[in-house]
């Protein structure tokens, strides 16, 4: 098969490599190989921490290779110890079941799992794991890799060390992720396996295992961990996990956790996160470099991402929703949002429940920002700014301290949108 590009090189000079293990990439110049990645399925969404991940495996695809994805459905009762201080929930099996799914269905958006013999293809430990018992698998697999040998590595170094040391589950972690990879391996061919850098020590213990249980010979890469330029961790906000799913994490607010990265971290993520060719990025960055202020370097990250993750409609949505905020588009667009993306659009906006009944004989707006609400902390203070011009609600500025409000005005049946001054938002929900 041709090499359509050269994988390890890709990764280079994106940035993405961390370590390589000698021969991989002679191994892959060679003709098509067959990789693995391993994804936690702790949720039933993964999130923008796996994309980094992901990104690797469609390069890989790319370059004429077979991904294949692992998920853990075994290791997902188990637990991972690399890199955390504290031991995982377990999970159960209807948890997993569901977790695997969402899961799958958003590989697809990413990779091919039909274009021929390089098509990926999705696999979960459960299945080579939930027949084997303990008696064998310590038989079979225990044998071969000593007890100093797992101790010599970090991660468990790291947690013997620490103040709650470390669970036998955890512990033999890695023989069973070090199976993985022998099960691949013998069944599908699998000489590679990926991974963050934080997975290189249970990644060699796979290719340990099958140098020692069969005297095969597999190879390893993993990928830089992505960092923050300020040291904070990427892929959190105040509100949690940035997720790929579109009812964790709506279309509006990924598409705004793109936009804000800092000038430093965008020149980073455009080379890991878009498929932009070199010469791309180079243009990309000489534009942002003269005009910063224009964020067009975030811009373009954020267009390629939300795009590839939630399709061009709702990457529409999530411009015309910061062009809203921005006071750009009229009161009608709210209208072609749903419930959902009303409440992620205005989170943070300070919001106030006030009753439906309030508004069928109609209501005055004195009343309805002073006291059904608490848009102003006074009448006296809401018939000040209103005279000064400077209220509105639903897009129109209000004239007159007289004025009222009625179910009429609702948008959507349930909001109303008050604004003090241009900026200040509020969400006024009646039900």
């Amino acid at each position: 098969m041709d090499i359509k590009m050269n994988f390890v090189e890709e990764l280079r000079w994106r940035g993405m490599l961390h370590d390589i293990m000698p021969g991989t990439e002679e191994l892959l110049n060679k003709g098509m190989v067959s990789g693995y990645i391993g994804f936690d399925p702790t949720a039933d969404s993964l999130h923008v921490g796996s994309l980094a991940q992901i990104m690797t495996m469609i390069h890989f695809q790319r370059a004429g290779h077979q991904p294949f994805a692992l998920v853990g459905g075994a290791t997902g009762m188990v637990g991972d110890p690399s890199g955390k201080s504290a031991e995982r929930n377990l999970l159960s099996e209807e948890v997993l079941q569901q977790n695997l799914a969402g899961i799958k269905s958003q590989l697809e958006k990413f990779l091919d799992f039909d274009c021929g013999s390089n098509s990926a293809k999705m696999v979960n430990n459960y299945d080579w794991f939930k027949d084997f018992s303990f008696l064998n698998f310590i038989r079979d697999v225990g044998k071969h890799i000593t007890v100093n040998y797992m101790m010599a590595k970090d991660s468990v170094k790291n947690r013997i060390g620490g103040d709650t040391g470390m669970s036998f589950t955890e512990f033999s972690y890695q023989l069973v992720q070090g199976y993985d990879f022998y099960y691949l391996w013998k069944n599908h061919n699998c000489a590679l396996q990926m991974g963050g850098s934080d997975q290189w020590g249970n990644i060699v213990t796979g290719t340990e295992l099958i140098r020692r249980k069969d005297g095969g010979e597999a190879f390893a890469i993993t990928t830089q961990l992505i960092k923050k330029a300020d040291g904070s961790k990427f892929g959190k906000t105040e509100g949690g996990n940035i997720w790929l799913d579109a009812k964790k994490t709506s279309p509006y607010k990924f598409y705004q956790f793109w936009l804000n990265t800092s000038d430093e971290d965008a020149k980073t993520y455009i080379r890991i996160f878009t498929l932009f060719d070199k010469v791309t990025i180079d243009g990309l960055e000489a534009e942002h470099d003269v005009a910063p202020h224009l964020r067009g370097l975030q811009k373009a990250l954020a267009k390629d991402i939300t795009i590839r993750v939630h399709g061009e409609a709702e990457y529409e949505k999530a411009i015309k929703s910061t062009e809203f905020l921005f006071g750009n588009t009229g009161i009608e667009f709210l209208n072609e949002l749903n419930e959902a993306e009303i409440q992620a659009l205005f989170e943070g906006v300070p919001n106030f429940q006030i009753n439906k009944d309030e508004l069928v004989n109609g209501i005055n707006v004195v009343d309805l920002l002073a006291s059904s609400t608490a848009v102003f902390p006074s009448k006296g203070e809401a018939k000040k700014m209103i005279l000064g011009g400077g209220t509105m609600i639903n897009r129109n500025k209000i004239a007159t301290a007289e004025q009222q409000f009625s179910v009429s005005d609702l948008i959507n049946q349930k909001y109303l949108i008050a604004q003090k001054g241009k900026k200040n938002y509020f969400l006024i929900i009646a039900e």
